[in-house]
């Protein structure tokens, strides 16, 4: 129980439930259940094809709840798709043995430059006083057990500075950032993607930067191109320009702790290792 990704697994299923008994979610038990079959399966068949040491299916249920959180279809078969998408580029989209991308954000973001029968709804999540606590408290949890929570502090620093320049600049009345803070989506993505330690540099200084690279990339996306998923977007397109900040600001790559053992957490510097059984994925 030492592994963060059992209080992320505890802390994403919790926000589920709470999304299907108190919020309108559109969405329904069998989609949930379609996504995390297929991403377990997807898990599966590459330790198997790729001859991996044992099967890890922690981070693809994490991956599979993230996408039943945000992702939305009537389609199974889109579905599906969503979730082997995620999981694959894990597997296939890979630099110095590191995957370049969040799998639920890849993912997302290719069905919805592929089709209209996939979107993002940010008004599915209440904004309730009760609700964004909720999701404060339980991302807290995750990333201060992954170590990753100067990423996400530092990014909604960023992205609300950006926010409150911006009203201001323009006259408008703070209640307007204000609000524009108060979403759920938004929480969750600085809790529990941004987070990702599989995909965010490996330096303290590195994340600092990548979270105001991603803060101003998403502004653009909103307020230049008024893309309503401009985190998404923004995320993948920042995700390509980790390998140049930790070539630059270089340190000691997180790892997993596997299955064998029980201490905490351990970095392990892997920069040069292309070998997928000697990665944690």
């Amino acid at each position: 129980m030492r592994d963060p990704r059992y209080y992320q697994i505890a802390a994403l299923s919790s926000l589920i439930l709470y999304g299907c008994l108190s919020l309108d979610m559109h969405t329904s038990v069998s989609i949930v259940a379609v996504i995390i079959l297929t991403a377990l399966l997807t898990q599966f068949l590459f330790t198997r094809l790729l001859s991996l040491p044992y099967f890890e299916p922690r981070s693809a249920l994490i991956s599979s709840l993230s996408l039943s959180l945000l992702l939305r279809t009537n389609s199974y078969t889109l579905a599906c798709l969503a979730a082997f998408i995620a999981i694959s580029s894990k597997f296939a989209i890979r630099f110095r043995g590191k995957h370049i991308f969040n799998p639920t954000n890849f993912a997302i973001v290719v069905l919805l430059l592929l089709t209209d029968d996939v979107w993002v709804s940010p008004g599915q999540w209440s904004n309730a006083t009760f609700f964004c606590f909720l999701a404060a408290c339980l991302g807290l949890i995750v990333i201060f057990r992954t170590r990753r929570s100067d990423i996400s502090i530092a990014f909604l620093v960023f992205y609300a500075a950006i926010l409150f320049g911006r009203a201001i600049w323009l006259g408008d009345p703070l209640a307007i950032p204000l609000h524009q803070l108060q979403s759920g989506t938004l929480l969750i993505f600085s809790f529990f993607m941004i987070t990702d330690p599989m995909t965010t540099p490996n330096s303290r200084m590195g994340r600092i930067l990548f979270a105001g690279l991603v803060a101003g990339t998403v502004a653009a996306f909103q307020f230049i191109f008024y893309e309503t998923n401009g985190v998404l977007y923004g995320l993948v397109i920042c995700c390509m320009s980790v390998s140049l900040i930790d070539h630059y600001l270089p340190d000691k790559r997180y790892q997993w702790h596997n299955r064998n053992n029980n201490s905490r957490p351990v970095t392990k510097n892997l920069s040069n290792s292309h070998d997928l059984k000697g990665a944690r994925i």
